[in-house]
C-alpha cells in the first residue's frame, strides 16, 4: 500500500485528494472518497454560507473519516466561509484564487491543516511563508481555473523549492500519472476530472455523457485574454466565449456577463449549448462511470503496481 507523509498528517489511508470543484464537490462525493481512503473535499461554492454548513454536517453524518473544505478566496463570502470552517470544526482546508494569510491565525488556533493550491514556485513560497502545512502544485492540464505551467515541469520545481509536502494535480487520471507524480517528488495527488463520472457525483447526466465521449483534443482554454484562464470541454458556449473575448468590438464586461452562470447551467441543467463543462486534458481517458471507491482503488492500486513491478523491470 502506498503511504506518504500526507497520510500521517491527515490520518488518511491513501495520499489522494478529490478536487474541490465549484458547485460539484458536495457532501455525498466527499464522503464517498473519504470512506474509500482518500481525502474528500466539499467546495465552498454551494450557494451561500448556510448551504456550505449543511454540506459539512451532512458529510459528517456520512463518514467518520477526515474530509475538508475548499475555499475560493476571491468569492464574496470567503471571509464568512473562513469563519464557518472554524465554527464547524473542519479539520482540513484547501484554498485557491488568493492568499489565505488573513485567515491563517484563526485557522491555526483552531488546529486546521491548510493546503493551498498553487500554480507557480513563487506562489508556493509565499504560501509556505504564511504557514501552509502543504501545497497542491496544479498544472495547466487541470480542468477549471488554471495557471501557465504544466504539471511535469511545475511539480519538481516546487518540490525543490519548499520544505513542506507537495501534492501534484493536473493530468492525474490513473496509476500511471500518480506514479509519475510520486517520482517527481510529490507526496500525493489531487484528482478532479475523473471524479466527475463517479456514481456519487451530482453533475447532470449530460455532463457525464459528454465527458465520456470527449477525445484527446476535447478541451480548450477560455478567458486567457481576461487574465482568468479556464479549461473546459469544447462546446458551443466555449467556442462563442473564446470568439467574443478576442473580438475588439466586445468589451471585457460583456464577455464576463456572457459567462455568468454557465457552470451552474452545465452542472445542474446539462445545457451543452449554454453551459461551461469544466474538464481537464485527461477527458479523453474517461471511458466509464464508476463508484468513487473504484476510482480511488484503481489510481492507488495502479500506482503501487507500477512503482513496485514496472520500475523494477526497467531497472533490470
Amino acid at each position: 500500500m502506498i503511504k506518504s507523509p500526507i497520510c500521517d498528517l491527515l490520518g488518511i489511508r491513501y495520499p489522494l485528494f478529490q478536487g474541490g470543484m465549484a458547485w460539484i464537490s458536495d457532501a455525498r462525493l466527499a464522503a464517498a472518497v473519504s470512506n474509500a481512503g482518500g481525502l474528500g473535499l466539499i467546495s465552498a461554492i454551494q450557494g451561500g454560507v448556510e448551504a456550505v454548513r449543511r454540506e459539512i454536517r451532512l458529510c459528517r453524518s456520512l463518514t467518520d473519516k477526515p474530509f475538508g473544505v475548499n475555499i475560493m478566496l476571491k468569492a464574496p463570502d470567503a471571509a464568512d466561509i473562513a469563519s464557518l470552517v472554524v465554527e464547524e470544526g473542519v479539520r482540513v482546508v484547501t484554498t485557491g484564487a488568493g492568499s489565505p494569510a488573513a485567515f491563517m491565525p484563526a485557522w491555526k488556533e483552531a488546529g486546521i491543516i491548510v493546503v493551498p493550491v498553487i500554480p507557480s514556485v513563487a506562489y508556493a513560497l509565499k504560501m509556505q511563508a504564511v504557514g501552509a502545512d502543504a501545497v497542491v502544485a496544479e498544472g495547466a492540464e487541470s480542468g477549471g481555473h488554471i495557471g501557465e505551467l504544466h504539471t511535469m515541469a511545475l511539480v519538481p520545481q516546487v518540490v525543490d523549492a519548499l520544505d513542506i509536502p507537495v501534492l501534484a494535480a493536473g493530468g492525474i487520471f490513473d496509476g500511471r500519472a500518480a506514479a509519475a507524480a510520486f517520482m517527481l517528488g510529490a507526496v500525493g495527488v489531487q484528482v478532479g476530472t475523473r471524479f466527475l463520472v463517479a456514481d456519487e457525483c451530482r453533475v447532470h447526466e449530460v455532463y457525464k455523457d459528454k465527458l465520456i465521449a470527449a477525445s484527446d483534443i476535447g478541451t480548450m482554454v477560455t478567458g486567457r485574454s481576461l487574465g482568468d484562464s479556464v479549461r473546459c470541454l469544447k462546446n458551443p458556449f466555449a467556442k462563442k466565449f473564446f470568439k467574443m473575448e478576442y473580438d475588439p468590438s466586445v468589451s471585457a464586461e460583456e464577455v464576463r456577463a456572457f459567462g455568468t452562470g454557465s457552470l451552474h447551467k452545465a452542472v445542474f441543467d446539462g445545457d451543452f449549448a449554454g453551459g461551461s463543462f469544466l474538464a481537464g486534458e485527461v477527458a479523453g481517458l474517461v471511458k466509464e462511470r464508476q463508484s468513487a471507491a473504484a476510482i480511488v482503488e484503481d489510481i492507488m492500486g495502479g500506482a503501487e503496481k507500477i512503482l513496485t513491478e514496472k520500475v523494477k523491470q526497467i531497472l533490470l
